[in-house]
């Protein structure tokens, strides 16, 4: 099984969730922290570069966790949580690990 670190800016979405749905969260985390590979590959899309990252649905698919795995530390990433509505989750995503 793997251990987990959220981005800090992903730990503070997760608060902003409500309690049901933050249920939803640690159950879909927990097959991630099983299976990592369950999750669907991220690559360049509409200017977004997530390519290394995974994202998992939850909440009735309404809801995305985006990740990326560490094998060398046995660790998943929590990079961004949220809704896709205007690609939202995933420019948050691009935002915090293309700081460049």
């Amino acid at each position: 099984m793997y251990n987990f670190e959220f981005h800090p800016e992903a730990k503070e979405e997760l608060k902003k969730l409500n309690n049901s749905i933050q249920i939803l969260f640690t159950k879909k985390l927990k097959q991630v922290l099983n299976a990592p590979e369950i999750g669907i590959k991220l690559g360049n899309k509409n200017n977004l570069k997530l390519t290394g990252l995974k994202k998992v649905y939850f909440n009735n698919k309404k809801h995305r966790i985006v990740y990326e795995t560490i094998e060398d530390k046995i660790m998943i990433y929590i990079v961004a949580i949220g809704k896709r509505e205007e690609m939202d989750v995933y420019k948050k995503a691009d935002s915090r690990i293309n700081l460049t």
